[in-house]
């Protein structure tokens, strides 16, 4: 563990999704010619606040193998986009059907469910403009280099990954559903953009292979925790601190983790899978994995 005092994680983590609004505020040009309602469609969900927390791992990643914060921003960035669109989607009747994110109507209530289709599709899109242009602006990050990071991510967010995530969890239900296949839910749901996300921090600040498997290891045990987490939050969480429904996977007759095999074990899970993340990145292997050890803690220990 290298020898230096870190900034607390409430603070670091605020700090870091206020960097991330404020480049999102930005991240659409304003020069583009784009009819008035799908931008603020658009604005309204990518604006609408949060802990930010895979650009805080994407960041974190590339601080800890030694990278510049300011070109892993770009990455970190594209990732939201992607997490944002994925939300927007989400709570469209046909999928989870919520009135209620981040504390405010869904999109689909304020802009209709048209215009909420189109701005998680322009959202999408955009991220993989925002990582083809990284080189540009940042010449110390290779064509190859964001070339990988756009590859991954297609995989990380589409059919192998959070879209078959998703899509398993769409035919995913009580009673029917066996402990495997809720673990392939939540691995490509949401463990794979976790992933993309520490993957892509990594790269555009040099990882060498083993420290990639490193925290491809790390962002797996983090991810399912994180989403077992939510699970759980599902069933004991406050509405007013999570932002969103609870109760609402019971409502629709999702399987979840605490509905297989109870609260309790499913709390030890989330302990067992933080330990076994928190041990992939240290020994050596990566040069400064403090920030992503606290963020892991952070992660089991949150309440929304």
């Amino acid at each position: 563990m290298s020898n230096f005092t870190l900034e607390p994680i409430e603070s670091y983590v605020s700090r870091i999704a206020g960097m991330i609004g404020d480049a999102l505020a930005t991240v659409v040009p304003a020069d583009w010619d784009v009819p008035k309602p799908l931008r603020e469609s658009m604005s309204y969900s990518l604006l609408a606040g949060g802990k930010r927390i895979r650009p805080a791992l994407a960041i974190a990643a590339s601080e800890a193998v030694g990278g510049e914060q300011e070109a892993a921003v770009a990455a970190a960035c594209a990732i939201e986009l992607i997490h944002t669109y994925s939300l927007i989607h989400d709570d469209l009747p046909a999928m989870d059907d919520d009135d209620l994110r981040r504390g405010k109507p869904t999109n689909h209530k304020v802009f209709g469910e048209a215009m909420a289709i189109l701005a998680g599709d322009a959202l999408l899109t955009h991220a993989f403009y925002v990582l083809a242009d990284i080189p540009r602006r940042f010449p110390q990050v290779s064509s190859s280099a964001a070339l990988q990071i756009v590859g991954e991510l297609a995989r990380y967010a589409g059919a192998p990954g959070m879209v078959g995530g998703q899509a398993a969890d769409i035919l995913g239900e009580q009673g029917i559903t066996t402990l495997e296949e809720l673990e392939y839910i939540h691995l490509h749901k949401t463990s794979d953009l976790i992933v993309s996300s520490l993957r892509a921090g990594g790269i555009v600040a040099g990882a060498d292979e083993a420290q990639l498997a490193a925290l491809t290891s790390f962002g797996r045990c983090v991810g399912l925790a994180f989403q077992i987490q939510d699970d759980i939050l599902d069933v004991t969480g406050d509405t007013a601190k999570l932002g969103k429904s609870t109760n609402s996977d019971t409502a629709q007759h999702k399987v979840t983790y605490p509905y297989l095999i109870g609260l309790e074990e499913s709390r030890r899970m989330v302990v067992e899978l933080t330990a076994k993340g928190k041990n992939a990145i240290s020994g050596g292997i990566i040069p400064a994995p403090e920030r992503l050890i606290q963020l892991a803690d952070y992660l089991i220990n949150r309440e929304s």
